[in-house]
């Protein structure tokens, strides 16, 4: 592991993140803000599963292909998330949450 710092301490920062980005996901009336809060819930989950890895398992790189394969989702989803963003911004002006509620198709 790193030296002087503990897994409890690890876990302890992955779990405000998320917590944060629950936070921000529930909150926020801002679409580009919502999608911040989904990004920040995943990179804390791809932390756990390196550092949780790590620590039982160091020879073995299971938790390191989780965590590239999250990446690689995650990286797929923001980029089919802005697209739908700027198509729905087109049609409203506004990636407001509650305009793109009353908007007709």
């Amino acid at each position: 592991m790193i030296p002087g710092i503990s897994l409890h301490e690890i876990l302890a920062v992955t779990s405000v993140l998320f917590f944060i980005g629950v936070y921000g996901f529930i909150t926020r009336k801002n679409l580009i803000s919502v999608l911040i809060s989904v990004e920040l819930i995943l990179n804390s989950t791809v932390v756990n599963f390196v550092v949780i890895n790590k620590y039982l398992y160091p020879d073995i790189l299971e938790g390191m292909i989780f965590a590239i394969f999250i990446i690689a989702v995650a990286a797929a989803e923001t980029a089919l998330a802005v697209a739908i963003i700027i198509n729905l911004y087109r049609k409203t002006s506004s990636v407001d949450i509650k305009e793109t509620e009353t908007m007709k198709y």
